[in-house]
């Protein structure tokens, strides 16, 4: 539907109304809640001193932060997520509440029948529904649209609807037509094709039920503009609002950033190590001249977000002001998990085979759809990757052997065969070199591409990386986008725990070549 809003409202009204209209946006209230309450560190870290005890929180005070959490959380997911739509609620197959719902529907749809069958015909209920449907129809209308606002209230008159009825001069169908003809006019394009289904029903109680199906498919329709509309407004603001509602909550959650703190104080740690490392031998001129260079904020930052696509999620709570995208992060490492077994099955089979199938169009893409087929489900506890690279060691010889026949080479030995489906089965060592070289390239060129993420030069990707190319790119893309996002967000609470961690280091790094 082309409809522009007319009343300017704030980013909150906006979301506000939106939550009225979704009741399936995944349960977010309990979801962010139960989330945020197992994130809290004060059930984990009772053993922490703390300076002064909490203050009392309300049970009111604590409802009005989780609602505005939710609201976070929701303004979250349309900036972020740009294929997010409102979508129907669907009860759970063999449900109570979907029996109970399916017999009051049938004795109300029974009942309306069995009106309709008198003689004469009672049309209470019917008129009912007429009523709701009007009521359904003047809402998706604007206000600019006088002319169909008239047309709606003329025919669809209740009061003189009635006085139809109980003359026996209720024409009910033509009603029912004028209804099909409005909603055709007011749908969308995407929904023509529900209209027309509907003017081939002539049974009146059918067609009312398909009527009210259609209704609300174009409800959700009315729901999914708003959020495009107010995506760009959302985007202007989105940043501010987060920031203000998890300020909210940590006014309530003093103790709301030890999990952050830990996040990011683990990655100066690790910087810090690598960079004693590289230093030069306390002999040479340059090592008795100064130390190791200061941690940098941004590289502490930058190396701390690709540590979250290592995470172990089921043992260890993810860091409070990333806690919303947690499932993205997971999403995307698991992509990459499923990405470096393709990389590396692709390398050594490239090894194996020499070059004769570097260049052959489609055999990368095809070795590529059989890992990630054989790899669904591998984030399950049941997922036995060994037993799947055995599986998909049998499947790239079989393609291999086929691809060298069909271009004139001499297909694979049994022998090589057996090297091959060694050197994929090995993948499932962690102490792989292959495996761990790939994965080393990869989160390099990570690295790489929040290094440089605000210049339009994209990172080259590194040497034996180039049949996963693509797909490492696309990931890039979509991670790089998160941690942006989230950086601006939270940056002044970043800034602020990395101003202590950084400062704390200062001393350690000036004494530590003296030390040496």
């Amino acid at each position: 539907m082309s409809q522009d809003p007319h009343k300017p409202h704030s980013s909150e009204e906006d979301l506000s109304a939106l939550e009225d209209d979704q009741e399936s946006w995944d349960n977010s209230e309990q979801s962010v809640r139960k989330r945020i309450r197992q994130s809290v560190p004060g059930s984990h870290r009772d053993d922490t001193p703390k300076s002064s005890p909490p203050r009392p929180v309300s049970v009111e005070e604590l409802m009005e932060t989780a609602k505005g959490v939710t609201n976070m959380a929701l303004a979250h997911e349309i900036v972020v997520n740009g294929d997010f739509q409102i979508k129907p609620a669907e009860l759970p197959e063999h449900s109570l509440e979907k029996k109970v719902r399916e017999i009051v529907h049938k004795a109300f749809w029974d009942c309306l029948e069995a009106q309709l069958k008198e003689d004469p015909p009672t049309y209470d209920h019917a008129i009912k529904l007429l009523g709701e449907i009007k009521e359904n129809l003047l809402s998706f209308l604007l206000p600019a649209h006088t002319r169909l606002r008239n047309q709606i209230m003329e025919v669809l008159d209740l009061d003189l609807i009635k006085q139809e009825a109980e003359n026996g001069a209720l024409d009910i169908a033509k009603l029912v037509e004028f209804v099909i003809g409005m909603m055709g006019t007011l749908c969308a394009p995407a929904r023509d094709e529900e209209i027309k289904k509907l003017k081939d029903i002539h049974e009146i109680v059918p067609l009312f039920r398909a009527i009210f199906s259609v209704l609300d498919l174009m409800k959700m329709d009315m729901a999914n503009f708003a959020v495009s509309s107010i995506r760009p407004k959302l985007m202007q603001q989105s940043a501010e609002y987060e920031r203000k509602k998890f300020q909210e909550f940590l006014e309530k959650q003093p103790n709301a950033l030890d999990l952050v703190t830990d996040w990011l104080q683990e990655a100066a740690d690790d910087l810090a190590k690598l960079r004693y490392k590289k230093l030069p031998p306390p002999s040479s001129a340059v090592g008795a001249a100064g130390g190791a260079p200061a941690l940098c904020s941004v590289a502490v930052q930058n190396h701390a977000y690709l540590k979250l696509l290592k995470w172990d999620h089921t043992n260890r709570p993810f860091p409070e002001t990333v806690l919303m995208d947690q499932s993205r992060f997971q999403e995307i490492q698991l992509e990459l998990e499923q990405l470096l077994v393709a990389g590396t099955v692709l390398l050594v089979t490239f090894n194996a085979a020499g070059a004769a199938l570097i260049d052959v169009p489609g055999f990368a893409e095809q070795i590529k759809t059989i890992v990630k087929v054989l790899l669904t489900g591998m984030h399950l506890p049941s997922f036995n990757l060994k037993e799947s690279l055995a599986t998909i060691g049998e499947k790239v010889c079989a393609e291999v052997n086929s691809c060298l026949s069909q271009h004139g080479f001499a297909p694979f030995t049994a022998e090589r065969e057996t090297v091959l489906k060694g050197q994929i089965q090995a993948v499932a060592n962690p102490d792989n070199t292959i495996c761990k070289l790939i994965d080393s390239r990869i989160q390099k060129f990570l690295e790489n591409s929040l290094a440089s993420s605000h210049q339009k030069a994209a990172p080259t990707v590194p040497g034996g990386l180039g049949p996963i190319q693509r797909e490492l790119e696309e990931i890039a893309v979509k991670y790089v986008r998160l941690v942006n996002y989230n950086k601006m967000v939270f940056s002044p609470y970043y800034d602020a725990v990395l101003d202590k961690i950084l400062t704390k280091e200062e001393p350690q790094d000036e004494g530590k070549p003296e030390e040496l």
